[in-house]
């Protein structure tokens, strides 16, 4: 896949490896304000969920991620833990890919929604999450799911739980 922009270095989604887990962990922690994890559950992101994670890279250089599973309870949703894109991958549409090559995947065929929980002022995934609700022509609803006070002992802010679909597969 190519990149869209002025930009026209190529940039391959794909399944991550477990190989890509300490390159996850330099990923994130370059793209404040995302919350780190450890390097060990990255290597987990990578290997036990990497059919519902995708890899984004530039020159070798891992530019993008993003991390899901599917929750025991809800089998037809995949929940989008985390969405990572470097400065280097910025601008071009790449967020928005990543999500769409995770539900086109043959292996989540199942799959007729996703889920994921953002801030309210979290502006840039608020833009993100509508805009790929567009083009999957469905409907997004939200409530808040983590509250600051009860969840969070007051340390961040609440998060908001979007549910999209359901939806057919991506042509």
């Amino acid at each position: 896949m190519t990149s869209e922009g002025s930009n026209t270095t190529a940039i391959n989604l794909r399944k991550p490896v477990k190989d890509d887990g300490f390159r996850l962990n330099q990923l994130v922690a370059e793209c404040p304000p995302l919350d780190p994890n450890s390097i060990y559950c990255n290597l987990l992101q990578c290997s036990d969920f990497a059919d519902t994670a995708v890899a984004a890279e530039k020159d070798s250089d891992l530019v993008g991620f993003i991390s899901g599973y599917i929750p025991p309870q809800k089998p037809e949703t995949v929940f989008v833990w985390q969405v990572a894109v470097h400065e280097k991958g910025r601008g071009q549409g790449l967020a928005k890919r990543m999500l769409k090559a995770i539900v086109a995947r043959q292996e989540l065929s199942h799959i007729s929604y996703m889920e994921t929980t953002i801030t309210a002022d979290n502006d840039a995934s608020w833009a993100l999450f509508r805009s790929f609700t567009r083009d999957m022509g469905t409907e997004l609803t939200f409530e808040e799911h983590f509250t600051k006070d009860v969840h969070f002992g007051g340390q961040h802010d609440s998060e908001i739980l979007l549910r999209i679909g359901p939806f057919t597969k991506p042509d």
